[in-house]
């Protein structure tokens, strides 16, 4: 009686779990039924505000020192060189050496732009702590370009590489995304170039020859067309030569220091002369210099290094028309 007493109750207990787990079996087919007849639908990603093509935030540049990564649109650009072509391009560097920030062509562009030191022999340290995205030189040595790209990716375009105002323009140009710029300036350019070029053929034989010098308390310097002293603006500008038997030399080499003794040899009959310690009067009363028929015929033209050394885009320009004014009579 007790077994017996003792099985129903447990075989009620496995009845009623039968039960339960039977219902629950039917639950889930139902909900997997109801679930299949549901559309599947799987939401929209959110529009990312992310650059889809992250390369393009940057691009290669090839140089002299090999392949060189540089951001597309820079935003705080050291130059040691080339300021002019950037702010005719309407781009302010943070820092260049102080010679370039007494450039009178463009000063009231460079309020703002950081000293970076000498040229030549800019502060490394300066350079890092103004953190630039792009360091742009005309450094060629091995040594230096290294410690400056340890700073930024660094462009290096060598001295003397580009040769004019319009290989100027459009490498930086193409170098900073600002292609439009640089048409634009240039087209400029060439049309006060071309007036200037203009009154100068008309007061002037053709054949007249120039000769670029500069004056010095330890020597005297004769340079070509792309030295600064007013060698592009005259020379190429507004196309004039040197005399034929220096041509070729000058030329090649863009400068000579030369003794006074063989002065009249270089000279021609313009003169365009830079000095910091003379004027035009003493020169007239030189017993060297008054010799030359340049100075006899008033065909001199005096002016100090800080308006002379400059050879970028805006000051070859402005010299191109102060030139142009003088040698036309203005």
């Amino acid at each position: 009686m007790k077994q017996r007493n003792m099985k129903t109750p447990y075989w009620g207990i496995v009845l009623l779990l039968f039960v339960l787990v039977l219902a629950a079996c039917g639950n889930n087919s139902a909900e997997k039924q109801n679930s299949s007849a549901l559309p599947t639908t799987t939401e929209a990603p959110a529009e990312s505000t992310e650059p889809t093509d992250v390369s393009a935030a940057t691009k290669k540049v090839t140089t002299i020192h090999g392949d060189v990564e540089i951001p597309t649109r820079p935003q705080r650009i050291v130059t040691d060189d080339y300021l002019g072509a950037l702010i005719a391009l309407d781009v302010i560097p943070i820092g260049t050496p102080g010679l370039h920030l007494k450039n009178l062509y463009f000063a009231e562009a460079l309020a703002g732009i950081e000293d970076i030191g000498a040229y030549g022999n800019s502060s490394i340290e300066k350079i890092i702590d103004l953190q630039p995205d792009l360091i742009i030189t005309s450094e060629n040595d091995e040594t230096k370009y290294n410690l400056l790209s340890k700073a930024a990716p660094t462009i290096s375009v060598p001295y003397g590489q580009l040769k004019n105002a319009h290989e100027e323009l459009n490498y930086f140009g193409e170098l900073l995304g600002r292609e439009a710029e640089a048409t634009a300036w240039l087209a400029d350019y060439d049309k006060r170039v071309a007036e200037a070029k203009s009154k100068v053929d008309k007061a002037i034989p053709p054949d007249a020859t120039f000769t670029i010098f500069e004056d010095t308390d330890k020597a005297v310097y004769v340079y070509g067309d792309n030295f600064g002293r007013g060698g592009q603006p005259v020379y190429q500008a507004l196309g004039r030569t040197p005399p034929s038997s220096i041509a070729a030399e000058i030329m090649e080499k863009q400068y000579k220091e030369i003794s006074l003794e063989v002065l009249a040899d270089y000279a021609g009959d313009y003169i365009i002369l830079t000095s910091d310690s003379k004027t035009l009067e003493d020169y007239k009363q030189d017993p060297i210099w008054n010799t030359l028929d340049a100075v006899k015929n008033d065909h001199l033209y005096v002016w100090k290094e800080e308006r002379s050394w400059y050879y970028d885009p805006i000051a070859v320009l402005s010299q191109t028309e102060e030139l142009a004014a003088w040698i036309s009579g203005e």
